[in-house]
């Protein structure tokens, strides 16, 4: 494995908590997300990871919440070159994959937004002409743009499977006016984050945002349109009709589909080849949606 590789980090004496991708560490006040560079598909965290990964999930977050100017959100700083009070032997660790964020309580929910017809959504459709069960129009092709994106909520999970909901679930678990709120909150966002990455030659076929309610208000918590969060099509190969080329880890599950795995854990390794390429995709990911090159260590 390379050497640059993170798949765990310890920083001893602090609450932690192991998510999917992330480490969390409590620091009283704030929290200081860690982003490893674990790789799940199919909400299965594979024994190998992805170089630079991390790096890009945290710097292309804090791209995205500089460029969402008009929306609240959790970010404090990326840990860069200064680490919090009391872990600066951590530092080499940290830097570039590591945010300290305000301490919020996180509404339950993932929120997804569909701007294309793919995916899981592709599959419920050829077979019942909905995605998660909400009726679409006939004769959509595969990866066909929305007449309008679709919101369609998951429970979260940090281990296991995510649960698609539907959105009256979503409204007892959380109440209407919250749902309601978070629900238009997402596709605004995605509306206008989808407006710019076209700009910049990418297509962002969906996507998912977490959000907390801070006094009744949404906060933009977590990652934050990043190819694990995100499907990122190349524009300029964009093609209905068939699965398209990704800046995503849809490379990945691509790969995962040609095995004989029933897709729980333990996953498989992942082969070199997968793991550069993939790694590559992250890293074109950032440079084309911020235009700037990717601040390799």
């Amino acid at each position: 494995m390379p050497t640059n590789v993170i798949l765990e980090t310890s920083i001893p004496g602090l609450p932690l908590r192991r998510g999917k991708v992330r480490d969390v560490y409590d620091l009283g006040e704030t929290l200081l997300f860690v982003a490893s560079d674990r790789i799940s598909a199919f909400d299965v965290v594979m024994p190998n990871g992805i170089p630079h990964k991390g790096e890009v999930l945290t710097r292309l977050s804090a791209f995205w919440l500089g460029r969402l100017s008009d929306i609240r959100h959790h970010l404090i700083e990326v840990i860069e070159d200064r680490a919090p009070a009391g872990l600066e032997r951590h530092l080499d660790v940290l830097r570039g994959r590591s945010m300290l964020v305000r301490k919020l309580r996180v509404a339950p929910i993932e929120c997804v937004v569909r701007g294309y017809i793919t995916g899981s959504g592709w599959k419920e459709y050829t077979q019942a002409g909905t995605v998660c069960g909400i009726r679409l129009p006939a004769g959509l092709r595969q990866c066909d743009p929305l007449p309008e994106p679709v919101f369609t909520p998951a429970t979260k999970a940090d281990e296991g499977h995510d649960e698609n909901i539907s959105f009256d679930e979503m409204c007892h678990n959380i109440g209407t006016q919250s749902a309601e709120l978070l629900r238009d909150h997402s596709i605004a966002v995605y509306r206008a984050a989808a407006a710019y990455a076209r700009q910049r030659g990418v297509i962002i076929a969906d996507t998912k945002f977490e959000w907390a309610l801070d006094d009744g208000r949404p906060v933009l918590v977590d990652e934050v349109l990043t190819p694990d969060s995100s499907r990122f099509w190349p524009a300029d190969a964009y093609e209905p009709g068939h699965d398209q080329p990704s800046f995503d880890k849809q490379y990945v599950r691509n790969y995962l589909e040609t095995l004989d795995w029933n897709k729980a854990p333990p996953g498989p390794r992942l082969p070199d080849d997968v793991v550069a390429n993939t790694s590559r995709k992250y890293i074109e990911a950032y440079e084309r949606l911020t235009g700037s090159p990717f601040p390799r260590r």
